[in-house]
């Protein structure tokens, strides 16, 4: 009997294992990332974006290239897509990379379309009224951090213009 109850409560610690690493992986669904990205949106008034799965193949081929060093270097969209970054020495979520960018608000300027203060740039991409399509990406890197990327389409941040 006794030996039943340790398998038991070993199959219980890798029950909660399994769940565990499961876990830590939420939060990175298509779903996921648009519902962050439309929260944003909707705070400004502009259109939802939908998740594209071509827009998405391009954000995970370079997230797979990125796997290697984990470093914060854009792609260059190939002229067709805006993209944002985020990367951390450990998991990060997709949704958690989303309101990076979006905490970047309070550094935006409307009147002025400008960054005070800091960055903002990753702020007006994820609310870009014109850029409706959307495909992000995530990759844990072989230095044990993670990268994550999203791309849009049509891109966003043309100097001179406002987001919304």
């Amino acid at each position: 009997m006794g030996l039943y109850k340790i398998s038991l409560c070993l199959l219980c610690v890798l029950g909660l294992v399994i769940v565990g690493d499961h876990v830590a992986y939420a939060q990175d669904s298509p779903t996921d990332y648009v519902n962050a990205h439309n929260a944003a949106r909707s705070q400004v008034g502009v259109p939802n974006i939908v998740w594209d799965n071509a827009v998405a193949a391009f954000a995970q081929n370079y997230a797979n290239q990125r796997k290697g060093d984990c470093k914060l270097v854009h792609s260059g969209g190939d002229g067709k897509y805006g993209e944002n970054l985020a990367g951390s020495t450990g998991n990060l979520s997709g949704k958690d990379a989303v309101q990076l960018w979006v905490n970047e608000k309070s550094k935006y300027n409307y009147n002025s379309n400008s960054c005070v203060g800091g960055e903002c740039l990753h702020y007006t991409q994820v609310v870009w009224r014109n850029s409706l399509r959307l495909g992000c990406a995530k990759v844990r890197c072989n230095n044990g951090g993670t990268f994550i990327g999203c791309n849009y389409a049509p891109p966003g941040n043309y100097i001179g213009q406002r987001p919304y």
